[in-house]
């Protein structure tokens, strides 16, 4: 992909726009900043683009990480442990980010972005080279301020749709977003599942309301469930499977290369 100087929001709309082109899907690894501990987060990000990633999604360590399952929670804590600094992880994505053409989403608690600064945190993760941020536990009526911090700095901003939530809701909470918005395959908390997710309907009510691309994550964890995800929304997910290899490999840039190739097998619609 040819990045054209682009930056935050546009460089979002690039990614989406160039895979409807050739007609796939977009794939959305998710990576907990500073783990496994020792990796460098720039190998491991140029490792992600090289294996297809389109979009990353940095995990910023919580110690109450919010609806994510055992595996990324237990990563989330190493991190935490090592003594780790958010000011690291944004000088480590700054550094890299003028190599790469990949979208880079920071995912950061409403609880850590507050103690960081609040709206004015979102100007932070732009000047670091960030291009979304994702803040999975912030409800819709409490984000307009976050949202205005975003648009001002052109980055773009997703919340979250549960599967529970009602097709007004829904379209709502797409219609707020910029860049993608996020649905939800599965309620409860992230992990690796065997089948792959229902989502066509969902995804159809999202479509009709002009919602802007939708990627699908909880429980994506095969090229199978890839596929399955692309045929109806435009990026897959996937966390809990990658973050768990991670932590098992003796050489984890190379694990993430060979993993999001594999997972890549499942973009092409044709």
């Amino acid at each position: 992909m040819s990045d054209q100087g682009a930056s935050g929001v546009d460089r979002l709309d690039r990614v989406f726009a160039e895979a409807r082109e050739v007609n796939r899907g977009v794939l959305m690894p998710f990576v907990v900043g500073g783990h496994p501990a020792g990796t460098s987060l720039p190998d491991l990000l140029r490792a992600l683009e090289r294996g297809g990633a389109g979009v990353v999604e940095i995990g910023f360590p919580f110690s109450d990480p919010v609806a994510d399952g055992g595996v990324i929670a237990a990563a989330m804590h190493e991190v935490l442990q090592t003594g780790r600094t958010v000011e690291q992880l944004l000088s480590e994505v700054r550094s890299v980010r003028s190599e790469l053409s990949i979208g880079i989403v920071a995912m950061v608690s409403v609880s850590l972005v507050e103690k960081l600064g609040g709206a004015a945190f979102v100007r932070t993760l732009a000047d670091a080279g960030f291009d979304g941020v994702i803040v999975p536990d912030m409800p819709l009526e409490e984000s307009a301020r976050y949202r205005e911090a975003a648009s001002r700095v052109g980055l773009g901003f997703t919340l979250l749709i549960a599967p529970t939530s009602q097709p007004s809701r829904a379209i709502e909470i797409a219609k707020a977003s910029t860049g993608f918005v996020y649905l939800m395959a599965r309620t409860g908390i992230t992990g690796e599942q065997t089948q792959a997710p229902l989502i066509s309907k969902p995804v159809a009510g999202l479509r009709e309301a002009g919602s802007p691309p939708i990627a699908v994550g909880f429980g994506i964890s095969s090229p199978e469930h890839v596929r399955a995800v692309v045929a109806v929304a435009d990026a897959a997910i996937v966390g809990s499977a990658l973050v768990r290899r991670l932590a098992d490999s003796t050489s984890p840039a190379a694990e993430a290369e060979a993993f999001c190739r594999a997972l890549a097998a499942g973009l092409d619609r044709s």
